[in-house]
């Protein structure tokens, strides 16, 4: 043992320790997009190509070789829009947002009295709040703002005559930081004909993510919430505004009781 430790050098430590950092930040953007379950995916099939060679499976590990062999080229693919986001954020400071409780329950009041403003005046809206899981990819798509969430705001943005009320508001903590933003739209028999593009939008997003979105009808005025790709409708004020407070703080309650991890 003491023979193996005279071997190492100081070099081979400071390898390992950068390659252990590049290995941290490439986790960390990949964290919280669908590129992470792509990663989980190529974790599956080296298991798999292992086993394929352990058991001889001549033909299975042929082919997996043969994936293998052109991975760099897979994976360049596979996360081309993550490599783009990490290369324009290279040399960016990261920072985490702090918000205190009462400033995150004074951005969900302003989103439930927006939605309840909308709803009575029948303007249709799709208001998006991010939780774990990156839209990064649906922000970039949309109008940024990077502004404090306010009801005035959201009326204006979702006004018939704002060239951007047809599309999706993402709202990440107290900011809304993009606006005429577009979703993927959900399809299928299981969907009702009843429901129109924003409910398919709302609904979509919310099975890909774990995004809440809250949906203003502008045929009925009807606010409805969907959430791990269900949705509920028919929500009053009330209802709404507990459904967030509960959501969300809670979340925040969970994190906080949460070992601090350094970054």
């Amino acid at each position: 043992m003491l023979d193996v430790l005279r071997q190492v050098r100081w070099q081979d430590i400071l390898d390992i320790a950068l390659v252990s950092i590049i290995l941290y930040r490439v986790f960390l953007t990949l964290k919280g997009t669908r590129a992470a379950r792509m990663l989980v995916g190529i974790g599956v099939l080296l298991i798999v190509s292992f086993l394929a060679k352990y058991f001889q499976f001549y033909t299975m590990d042929w082919i997996l070789q043969s994936f293998w062999s052109q991975i760099v080229i897979v994976l360049i693919i596979l996360f081309q829009q993550e490599i783009r986001r990490a290369l324009a954020q290279m040399g960016e400071s990261s920072f985490f947002q702090n918000f205190t409780s009462a400033e995150e329950l004074k951005s969900l009041e302003e989103i439930v009295r927006a939605a309840v403003a909308l709803s009575n005046r029948k303007i249709g809206a799709l208001i998006v709040i991010e939780r774990d899981v990156s839209l990064r990819e649906y922000v970039e798509v949309g109008t940024p703002l990077d502004a404090k969430v306010n009801k005035d705001l959201l009326l204006s943005i979702f006004h018939p005559t704002s060239p951007i009320h047809d599309g999706a508001v993402i709202i990440r903590g107290n900011r809304v930081i993009a606006a005429g933003c577009f979703l993927p739209i959900k399809l299928g028999a299981d969907m009702s004909k009843a429901l129109g593009t924003r409910h398919r939008a709302g609904f979509g997003l919310t099975e890909e993510t774990d995004a809440v979105a809250i949906i203003v009808s502008e045929e009925t005025g009807h606010i409805s919430l969907a959430m791990n790709g269900s949705m509920e409708s028919h929500i009053d004020m009330g209802s709404l505004r507990d459904i967030l407070t509960e959501l969300f703080t809670t979340e925040k309650k969970t994190a906080d009781r949460r070992p601090a991890s350094n970054p």
